[in-house]
């Protein structure tokens, strides 16, 4: 099924920036995150630059495949297969660049096969579907990072790798591992570096996806912007692609 709603992105609704990653994004731990854990470890990242650059980008839209509920959570990996992705994002003031810490980060994307939990089959694979996996989110430290484990996403028909994102602030965790209220301050999308898509797509479990694969190119959405369209920063964890990676990305949102 094609993700045509997603063919042209909504209007932006609020000012949202992401700031270049580089010497200025956070650095991301390559230990394993503790999977219950729903705010990240101040530990693990380096505070964003008082003299960031503030860059301004549009929205990005959400897709047909959100779903209320996430759960808060630091792995969304659950039984998943794929390589290890490791996502340092931080969030700051658009204005000052200053970090906001206790913003809600939250992620969703498909799996290998490019199939999302709560539709699975739309991508043309059978495999069970619970509805939960690779969704979720966690608040961000007192540096303003979430950092979140999860898999390298595979593609869908008509679109490139990608995570999608929203930020939330002055969000209420819930008893169910959940969160309400808040304020959506974000809404956007995390692209992949081609090269290192390619080379991950040659691989077992990515290479059974029996989809024609979108490149970054050819995206409807994507708008070669780089960092602030979402484009992360990939750094590989070991020598081979199935040893997985580190991503890093700043954003800006208007509070």
């Amino acid at each position: 099924m094609t993700d045509t709603s997603e063919a042209t992105p909504t209007p932006v609704g609020r000012r949202t920036v992401l700031i270049a990653t580089g010497a200025t994004a956070a650095a991301v731990a390559v230990g394993a995150a503790a999977p219950e854990a729903p705010t990240a470890d101040a530990a693990d990242a380096t505070p964003v630059a008082a003299a960031a650059v503030c860059t301004l980008t549009k929205e990005m839209t959400e897709g047909p495949y959100y779903l209320d509920g996430a759960l808060v959570r630091s792995d969304i990996r659950e039984t998943k297969t794929g390589f290890v992705l490791k996502l340092a994002l931080t969030v700051v003031n658009d204005d000052t660049c200053a970090a906001i810490p206790n913003a809600l980060v939250e992620i969703w994307h498909a799996d290998a096969l490019g199939e999302y939990s709560g539709y699975v089959g739309n991508n043309g694979h059978n495999e069970a579907d619970n509805g939960t996996f690779l969704r979720g989110g966690v608040l961000t430290n007192s540096s303003g990072v979430a950092n979140i484990t999860t898999v390298y996403p595979g593609w869908y028909r008509g679109r490139c790798v990608h995570i999608h994102v929203k930020v939330h602030t002055g969000v209420t965790l819930t008893s169910d591992g959940s969160f309400t209220g808040g304020t959506e301050v974000h809404t956007g999308q995390l692209f992949f570096d081609e090269t290192i898509t390619a080379r991950v797509g040659a691989l077992s479990p990515y290479s059974a996806n029996t989809v024609t694969r979108t490149t970054l190119a050819q995206d409807s959405i994507y708008d070669d912007g780089g960092a602030a369209s979402g484009l992360l920063t990939l750094t590989a964890i070991g020598s081979s692609p199935s040893s997985g990676y580190t991503g890093t990305l700043t954003l800006g949102v208007e509070v």
